[in-house]
């Protein structure tokens, strides 16, 4: 029985006891169930129940309450012990029953352990990731590139059929920047040799020269004016751009695991923008306001959205609207996620709001999810100004670090290039999961690449010592005899129950963090138990086969939990 059925089990034994005290409380065995607590101390049990949240339906003292309440308890299934104190209701688990329970069906079920069911026969579309074409992919895209592929991870775990979505920024009068950049100061052959940086190069430099000859930004509106128009030469050096930045984009998304459905931009959103406007119109709730095209949004204490500039060019919301009708009609989504920083939250609550105003009842399946900034050392990151990290420096840097320490502690490791590189970019991803996604991070690179305390490389190395250790025992067995179990070996099949509930935890928050909290609580309940119980070691043949049952599932659930968080699993290191 998982802590999810425990729970559950123990809330509708509660649930007959509250409704003897009052008939009307009207409490379901669900919300029981949600009002448990995880004691700070174990010595107050494995799960607490707060009755101060009984006071008022039940009207009496919370102390009074958890004692007529433990009765309802006695004689339940995989209760060992039910205390009260004060108003909190204290219940031991069995712990033999519980262990044997838990390790057999986490062995039993394999990487099916922890998944979910909600998510069957319904479809998310993740928008994540999306780059600006001709740019780096430098450590500001790190969060809504492992954000987001953690959220699909997580919601194909959960059951859900998810379809991934690169919105490239392909579009805008950037391309006309690097167009005009291209032909003063660009060839061909340096492009093809340099790739994105040298396409940087040359946007870095139209900047710098910009600020010294104005006529360069009026060039560049040409530029884009004459591409939007179809022009065939802007649009054979717009292709072009577009085809180097994806080539380098992809090689990162290798590093990190990922593959995205589709990588339709911007620019596929243009022509249909068209029957967005008609479709405003008709449902009249347009209007030109100095010679833009607006939606009033002032009854919803918001500025109006632009849908038209006055030169009758389309803006960001305006595609916005026409990629959300599209991926409706062509996945017919139950949600659809964009994984964006918080500054571009107003944006999307504009549009949203729109899309509700167009009357599509829809609109409330759009779900906006935001994340922080991120600096280097304070500095804000600005590619025109060349103040960046590059992934793929940081990621080299990283790797070329554990190659060492390898190269020093076990030099014949076999494919420890390829070890190096998963551990490395681990090792900054799980850096940046560690932290709420909506909190501005200020990376400081020493801190990064740090690999000793609670960090992904420990986690990582963790998951190979469970490895090495099933590899020498050569099978595991099932089930198993948990007969005095020791406290390391109870809090470890503890941590492993939870895998559940901190999967549904991290679902239903969109917070990656809540996998990367749990991957460190499982990580340290082992070594914990790795250096107190005798594993292969152990003389008494039973308490061998349940340890090296334990550490099969401990290697099975931080295999799974690392797949939900962008992170690759060593089997050596």
């Amino acid at each position: 029985m998982s802590i999810i059925d425990m729970r559950l089990s123990l809330a509708a034994c509660l649930k007959k006891g509250i409704d003897s005290i009052n008939p009307e409380a009207g409490l379901s065995v669900a919300e029981i169930a949600d009002m448990f607590e995880y004691p700070p101390d174990d010595k107050l049990g494995d799960l607490a129940l707060p009755c101060f949240k009984f006071a008022k339906t039940l009207r009496k003292a919370p102390p009074m309450i958890a004692n007529e309440l433990s009765a309802s308890l006695e004689g339940a299934e995989g209760v060992a012990e039910v205390q009260v104190a004060g108003g909190y209701l204290n219940i031991f688990i069995e712990r033999e029953s519980f262990a044997r329970d838990i390790v057999a069906e986490v062995n039993s079920k394999g990487e099916a352990y922890g998944r979910l069911t909600v998510g069957e026969g319904k479809t998310v579309v993740l928008d994540y990731s999306s780059p600006n074409v001709a740019k780096p992919f430098h450590i500001g895209h790190l969060g809504t590139t492992v954000i987001g592929h953690s959220l699909k991870m997580l919601h194909e775990f959960a059951g859900y059929k998810c379809v991934g979505v690169n919105h490239l920024g392909d579009w805008g009068t950037q391309f006309g920047k690097l167009i005009v950049a291209y032909r003063k100061w660009g060839n061909k052959e340096e492009i093809e040799a340099g790739g994105i940086d040298a396409l940087v190069a040359i946007y870095v430099k139209f900047h710098e020269e910009a600020e010294k000859d104005e006529t360069l930004e009026d060039q560049a509106r040409a530029e884009f004016t004459a591409l939007e128009n179809g022009d065939e030469e802007n649009l054979k050096l717009w292709k072009w751009f577009i085809e180097i930045s994806i080539e380098e984009y992809k090689k990162t998304y290798a590093q990190l695991g990922i593959e995205f459905d589709s990588y339709a931009g911007e620019s596929f959103y243009y022509d249909k923008c068209a029957p967005v406007i008609e479709k405003l119109k008709d449902a009249a709730i347009t209007k030109v306001d100095d010679g833009a095209t607006i939606v009033d949004l002032s009854e919803y204490n918001m500025p109006p959205c632009l849908i038209l500039k006055r030169d009758g060019s389309t803006i960001y919301a305006t595609r916005d609207i026409a990629a959300a009708l599209y991926r409706k009609e062509t996945y017919d989504f139950d949600k659809c996620i964009y994984v964006t920083s918080a500054g571009q939250s107003l944006h999307f609550a504009q549009w949203f709001k729109v899309v509700e105003m167009m009357g599509y009842d829809w609109a409330d399946r759009l779900i906006h999810v935001p994340y922080g900034t991120v600096s280097i050392d304070g500095a804000k990151l600005a590619t025109r100004t060349g103040n960046v990290v590059l992934l793929k420096d940081l990621f080299a840097q990283a790797t070329d670090k554990v190659l060492g320490i390898m190269n020093e502690k076990n030099p014949e490791l076999p494919d420890k290039e390829a070890v190096a590189e998963a551990v490395g970019v681990g090792a900054i991803v799980f850096h940046y999961l560690s932290n709420n996604r909506i909190k501005d991070i200020n990376f400081k690179l020493d801190d990064v690449l740090k690999f000793d305390g609670n960090t992904g490389p420990y986690c990582q190395y963790t998951y190979a010592r469970c490895a090495s250790i099933l590899s020498k025992a050569g099978s595991v067995a099932e089930p198993c005899d948990y007969t005095d179990i020791t406290e390391e070996e109870y809090q470890l099949t503890k941590t492993l129950s939870r895998f559940p509930e901190s999967v549904e935890s991290a679902l239903d928050s969109s917070e990656p963090m809540m996998i990367t909290r749990y991957i460190l609580d499982v990580a340290t309940a082992f070594n914990r138990f790795y250096h107190e119980c005798q594993i292969l070691s152990c003389e008494d043949e039973k308490v061998r086969e349940r340890r090296v049952a334990l550490t099969n599932a401990v290697h099975t659930v931080l295999g799974s939990a690392f797949g939900l968080i962008c992170m690759k699993k060593t089997e050596k290191i």
